[in-house]
């Protein structure tokens, strides 16, 4: 069962005051306004107006208390601004079901998010995976592009510079979005990493609206990757599916082996340049 298709409400949210243990808040929406009264360490959250914003961010409350609850404590202050953008609809709670599909439509300008049961038959699979080696501090990437007719692409890459399993698991979708055929507008990712479905699906809509800033006021970590994967999406039809890892998934389990290898493989070309550089360097010392 498909659930409907949901609007993206876009508000303004400032920190007017304090109160003891309280932040007074003010939301705008257009010109529309409502107040209310948020305690960090309590957690308490009171709508302290009566009027048709209320009722809208009463009827939304679960992502409203799921915002002000990740801004850290220490990051309240007056004077503290910043915009956000929720989903207007009672059900937003199956976004987070891990076997619902989410679905974002970004064809002719539009910005729909919805939960399907399945997905599109029509789409082209894209099935992603990164891995990033600890002891060597080297990452590789892979994404595997199931076609219509069954036929697999298999793009990979890997990296020296400094990462984390996160970012590869973006890296990877990068990857994927960038060597799909030519003219097709629908597909679906395919992964094991809810970072990066919650990355496009949720977070980079509030990003965007703040200049790649957090909540917290900080600079948004590789914005030019999350920039990338942005546009790269533009005027897509995109559904996400999440996979558990290590789950014998046939593909999931081909797209870790590979990244795997490139991973390794970049440790051992990094190996093999050191012993050159330190036989170099013995060779220049004996004469």
């Amino acid at each position: 069962m498909q659930s409907p298709q949901i609007n993206m409400l876009v508000f303004q949210l400032k920190v007017i005051d304090k109160v003891g243990e309280y932040f007074k808040i003010l939301i705008t929406h257009g010109n529309m306004k409502a107040h209310i009264a948020f305690a960090p360490y309590r957690r308490n959250l009171i709508f302290l107006d009566n009027n048709e914003l209320t009722v809208i961010l009463e009827n939304n409350e679960y992502q409203i208390r799921k915002m002000l609850h990740n801004k850290r404590r220490s990051t309240y202050h007056v004077g503290f601004k910043i915009k956000f953008a929720i989903r207007d609809n009672k059900q937003v709670q199956l976004f987070n079901d891990p076997d619902k599909i989410i679905v974002l439509d970004r064809r002719q300008g539009r910005y729909l998010s919805y939960v399907k049961d399945k997905g599109d038959p029509e789409a082209l699979e894209i099935y992603t995976d990164g891995c990033y080696l600890h002891d060597t501090q080297q990452g590789g990437y892979v994404a595997l592009i199931k076609k219509i007719n069954g036929k697999y692409n298999l793009v990979w890459g890997h990296t020296d510079q400094p990462s984390n399993s996160t970012l590869l698991e973006l890296l990877a979708a990068i990857k994927g979005l960038e060597n799909i055929p030519q003219g097709i507008q629908k597909m679906r990712i395919i992964t094991d990493s809810r970072y990066v479905i919650k990355g496009l699906t949720e977070w980079v809509v509030n990003w965007r609206l703040n200049d790649w800033y957090t909540i917290q006021g900080r600079r948004v970590r590789n914005i030019e990757y999350w920039e990338k994967f942005d546009s790269l999406t533009q005027g897509k039809y995109i559904e996400f599916q999440w996979i558990k890892a290590h789950s014998f998934h046939f593909e999931n389990t081909i797209c870790d082996r590979y990244a795997r290898q490139a991973a390794a493989l970049v440790s051992r070309k990094k190996t093999e340049n050191t012993k050159t550089q330190n036989y170099a360097t013995n060779h220049t010392h004996q004469h």
